[in-house]
């Protein structure tokens, strides 16, 4: 690959050789305008640039060139981090139109213009501005800015950060101008193959204090919460220890722009994706490595709870009213269906009661990301902003913030979230007698007046007290033990809490592997060196001693290479953690459903992985003496390990049966909306069958390398399910898969995956295959029966999207415990 510089140099060293006998003066100054002259490429009118080649910074940092993201003959003209993998394109020209023609080349027009000429088709993309310069050349810097400057006067003439992709870089910003009416924004592709513009746009908003939003068409998907000088109020991560990246100005004359700067000298970037989700990738010198990423929850997901709702970030997360409010709609809350959000229970007036007591109150709560709707008032403490809000009868509600000051609002509150830590204090205006303070006075009398009489067993009660926790502190874990050898666990080891501190750093976040409905799972390494992977169980989480003791029963007693293995345990005080393996691939999820990680595992790794679960499935049904249902089979579950074979995780809501045809209910219903058979679902009847219906819908999303639970197709939104049935029902199933590892597939094999899956996902439980049969279609080429038309929704896609996103395979939910 030769760039124009090279050809320059050739020139330089031919001349060198006829002119020897000039003066080392003159030699050396040849070289020091050699070195001036050609220590970047550049394209000009008579060196334009071609398919094959590219255009490098001077540093050698970034890379401009012709790229094809589905290996196909269309091409496209972007900007990549020079030398990386996997590769991370961060500008695109010809977004929406590729060229196809081989002689297709990027070149400078003489009036300055940067034009796209697709051989006879013409140009098909420019920088569309005409300058007066006819001396022009395009370069690339090192912050991946591509420009086009005036050689004469060196005046720049067109920058591409003006002109924004997908990709905010350092240098690059997201910026608003009231005055001009100019904007630069971030805009998704609309595929992970596909560079076209897609559904989502990321801005700045030209309020005070701005706020970032994530936009899907007009309507609003995310928002950062307000800017506080250094930190977005709505990003928990960003309290006053965070080192912030990022700085955002906003002036008089009605202008604003946001950028960040680049830690230790590192390449990153900040990119919105296809699916909506802001991410930040930092590169650590052999690899990208995810630093940041919004939204993470949904509650993130802007008013999935409604006006005056709150979504509380618990696990699972939850939407509730605030203080003083009720549902709108009875009917839709006990649905799920949270949107309409939720009304005055007491209606407010703006006066003052017969003793001069205003009739309004403000009821303080914490750890809040403040609402959209705000407005910047003028109080410059928060007794001020207190008094402001208190005197206008159109106030709602107040927060004063270091760095911003006095917020009001004066419409619905609307996206207000609470965190478990951190955050904003928001008073909301109640009428008084929501606090019942008639109530509280008779409350306190009344206890004023007993307190006399129960004071000594108060404190003989509280001694007890403390003397039972005391014991039972020190007792508890050893219990746990006496019950753990009772079951008979062979080579269970028990670690201490002080080895399992040190061997994860205190449970240190840059540790955190990922979060689960039940706890969470840190990395960690043995005094040894050997990693472990550990599994801390939150006290407040559904999964207490009989999930605890089932999980580790149950894995420590299976044997397979499908199946992950456990080391041991750790139980002190409330504390139960799960030590495992370390698997180094972490789980299938984070393959699959990730951009760039996805071309990693071609259709040959996916086959092999799809028949790896299978026989780790047949083995918990049929080969191992505890015949066991799985009932959490999802593609989170499946962990890789460093020769990317799978294995089946999480055994915690498993149970053990007797014989094949085993059937059983249940009165609590758990596991993983979308991955549950509909039998499960909505009966709480479970057997072999339910595992099956699960491992369909996570072999469909292992072709297709979609999520089930955010796949939605065409203007009507078909699910994964109704797509596969088309797919298989109109030409066998072969456009299913993902476009990324098509050039590796054999179409015969994937047909049969796709027929397979929707074997599996037969509404009727004796429809479906049992695991024998299962193994025996994925390993041989025999002739399979006709799938049935699977069950896909029982209700329309816009009722239920956001509630199933609540309940399945959200990043930090990975079980949902529904009552029948």
């Amino acid at each position: 690959m030769f760039s124009s510089y090279t050809n320059l140099k050739e020139i330089v060293f031919r001349d060198t050789r006829v002119h020897m006998g000039m003066t080392r003066f003159s030699c050396f100054l040849l070289f020091t305008l050699l070195l001036l002259s050609f220590s970047y490429a550049a394209i000009t009118p008579t060196s334009p640039l071609s398919i094959g080649k590219t255009l490098i910074s001077a540093n050698g940092v970034y890379e401009l060139g012709f790229f094809s993201p589905n290996n196909t003959k269309e091409q496209y003209v972007g900007i990549w981090l020079k030398g990386t993998n996997p590769q991370i394109v961060v500008w695109v020209a010809n977004r929406e139109k590729p060229v196809t023609d081989s002689t297709a080349n990027l070149t400078i027009s003489s009036s300055g213009n940067l034009l796209l000429l697709d051989g006879k088709h013409g140009v098909v993309w420019s920088t569309g501005e005409t300058f007066a310069s006819n001396r022009s050349r395009a370069e690339i810097l090192d912050t991946g800015n591509l420009i086009v400057i005036d050689k004469i006067s060196g005046r720049i003439l067109w920058r591409s950060f003006d002109h924004l992709s997908d990709t905010l870089l350092h240098s690059s910003a997201l910026m608003y101008n009231l005055a001009t009416g100019e904007k630069q924004v971030l805009t998704s592709w609309k595929s992970y193959t596909d560079p076209s513009p897609g559904d989502f746009v990321g801005l700045i908003t030209p309020q005070v204090p701005s706020q970032g939003f994530t936009m899907r068409g007009s309507t609003p998907y995310h928002r950062t919460g307000p800017w506080a000088k250094t930190r977005f109020t709505g990003i928990p991560l960003m309290d006053e220890s965070y080192t912030s990246p990022f700085s955002l100005h906003q002036d008089v004359n009605g202008s604003g722009f946001f950028t960040y700067f680049e830690r230790n000298n590192k390449p990153s970037c900040f990119i919105l994706t296809s699916e909506g989700s802001m991410k930040m990738f930092a590169h650590n010198g052999t690899d990208w490595e995810l630093t940041y990423e919004d939204p993470a929850s949904i509650c993130d997901i802007y008013g999935v709870c409604g006006p005056f709702g709150l979504c509380v970030m618990s696990v699972p997360p939850e939407c509730k009213c605030l203080k003083g409010f009720v549902p709108k709609s009875i009917e839709e809350w006990k649905r799920g269906n949270w949107t309409s959000g939720c009304v005055r229970r007491t209606e407010l007036h703006c006066q003052r009661n017969s003793t001069g007591k205003d009739v309004n109150v403000f009821y303080p709560v914490a750890s809040i990301k403040p609402p959209d709707f705000y407005e910047l008032g003028s109080s410059v403490n928060p007794e001020e902003c207190h008094q402001s809000c208190l005197h206008n009868c159109s106030c709602v509600a107040f927060s004063y913030i270091q760095g911003i000051g006095c917020l009001v609002w004066n419409q619905d509150l609307m996206n207000a979230v609470q965190f478990s830590a951190r955050g904003e204090l928001l008073s909301i205006r109640l009428a008084r007698s929501e606090l019942d303070g008639n109530k509280r006075k008779k409350t306190i009398v009344a206890s004023t007046v007993s307190l006399t009489l129960f004071v000594i067993l108060g404190f003989a009660a509280f001694s007890f007290w403390r003397y039972r926790v005391e014991h039972n502190a020190h007792i508890r874990k050893y219990v746990w033990r006496n019950d753990l050898k009772q079951q008979d666990v062979p080579g269970l080891d028990f670690f201490e809490m002080n080895t399992i501190q040190s061997a994860t750093d205190s449970f240190n976040l840059s540790n955190k592997l990922g979060q689960g409905g039940f706890g969470s799972v840190y990395k960690g390494k043995l005094e040894d060196g050997k990693e472990i992977a550990v599994k801390r169980l939150s006290s407040s989480s559904g999964q207490g001693k009989e999930e605890f003791m089932n999980e580790l029963v149950l894995i420590s007693k299976l044997q397979h290479i499908n199946l992950v293995r456990i080391l041991g345990c750790c139980i002190e005080g409330e504390e139960k953690l799960l030590i495992y393996e370390f698997m180094v691939n972490k789980s299938l999820d984070t393959f699959i459903f990730d951009a760039r990680k996805r071309l990693e595992i071609d259709w040959p790794k996916r086959f092999d992985i799809i028949q790896g679960i299978a026989r780790g499935l047949l083995y918990l049904h049929r080969d191992s003496r505890l015949k066991v249902i799985h009932r959490d089979l999802k593609v989170s579950n499946i962990l890789l390990d460093e020769k990317m074979n799978p294995k089946i995780s999480d055994f915690g809501l498993a149970r053990i049966y007797q014989g094949t045809q085993y059937q059983d209910n249940t009165h609590r219903v758990v596991g993983t909306l979308g991955y549950m058979s509909p039998e499960y679902a909505w009966t709480g009847s479970f057997s072999e069958k339910s595992d099956i219906y699960s491992f369909g819908v996570l072999l469909l999303e292992i072709v297709s390398g979609e999520k089930i639970s955010r796949f939605s197709f065409g203007e009507d939104g078909k699910t994964l399910l109704a797509y596969a049935w088309e797919s298989w029902f109109g030409n066998g199933g072969i456009d299913l898969l993902d476009k990324d590892v098509a050039d590796s597939c054999r179409p015969v094999e994937v047909g049969r995956c796709v027929q397979i899956g929707l074997l599996c996902v037969q509404h009727q439980p004796a429809d479906r295959p049992n695991t024998l049969e299962l193994l025996s279609m994925l390993t041989t080429t025999s002739d399979l029966p006709s799938p049935k038309q699977p069950t896909f929704e029982f209700h329309t896609r816009d009722d239920e999207s956001q509630i199933r996103d609540l309940i399945t395979v959200d990043e930090i939910t990975q079980s949902v415990i529904l009552g029948r």
